[in-house]
């Protein structure tokens, strides 16, 4: 059985990307994690893999964020874990990560894709919240991840952005209703990023990412080791009276 005395975060969406370095850095920090996957169980192993390598308890379940009806079901697995793993009955940490992008200008974007982006990023985030409020540890934390593009405009991204701009209200709510619990919320806005988000752009389109680096004060596009480090900071008792705050970590993108 795991240190019962350890702190253990939940991480939606850590098999690769942000989630996943938001994973590593905690566990470097002492923290257990149980995190999520959608389809990949082979990354979600590797994770595991390195996080047990690290020296903490990592525990990986299926889960598409946007199906809301999953998740009394995955509500009562966590619970079941948190039991025999780590013989607690609570988690200390929610970060919820998981997202997708789907660009599409005003005059394009498809139903679809509006109502796939709305599942994910805003009802899913919500009601998932919801169901694990019960499993959290009072004085624990809950980081929600928005973006940039809730503050700048770049076209394509109307309907992502409008997302995250709830859930940057959402989670201000989330401090106030939480506060008598003594649980902090707050929200992590990254800026663009060195990842396979979007299909990688950022990443691998040398001109988009020289683009990003020429509106960026600290003059390149941000790496995942330049976030998930400072989420896992959030996580920590010295971060304990910072809450219903949104935090932009862009390197000074389009001041």
């Amino acid at each position: 059985m795991a240190d019962t005395q350890s702190k253990i975060a939940l991480i939606t969406g850590a098999s690769r990307g942000l989630g996943r370095n938001t994973a590593l850095a905690a566990a470097a920090r002492g923290i257990d994690v149980i995190f999520t996957y959608r389809s990949n169980r082979a990354e979600a192993d590797k994770v595991v893999a390195d996080i047990k390598a690290l020296g903490r308890t990592a525990l990986a379940f299926q889960l598409d964020t946007g199906d809301t009806a999953s998740f009394p079901a995955f509500a009562e697995k966590i619970a079941g874990a948190l039991r025999e793993t780590f013989g607690r009955t609570n988690f200390d940490y929610l970060v919820n990560n998981a997202g997708h992008s789907a660009p599409g200008t005003i005059a394009t974007l498809s139903e679809e894709d509006f109502d796939g982006l709305y599942r994910v990023h805003l009802k899913g985030v919500v009601f998932l919240t919801q169901k694990l409020l019960p499993l959290i540890a009072d004085g624990g934390r809950i980081v929600n991840l928005s973006s940039g593009l809730a503050r700048f405009s770049l076209p394509g991204y109307s309907a992502y952005a409008a997302m995250k701009g709830a859930i940057e209200v959402f989670t201000r709510y989330l401090a106030k209703e939480l506060g008598p619990r003594g649980i902090a919320a707050n929200v992590v806005a990254p800026g663009a990023i060195e990842t396979d988000f979007g299909g990688g752009g950022v990443r691998d389109n040398a001109e988009l990412n020289k683009f990003v680096a020429s509106v960026t004060a600290m003059g390149r596009a941000g790496v995942p080791d330049d976030i998930g480090p400072m989420i896992a900071t959030l996580l920590s008792d010295e971060n304990r009276w910072l809450t219903g705050q949104r935090i932009e970590v862009s390197g000074g993108m389009f001041l």
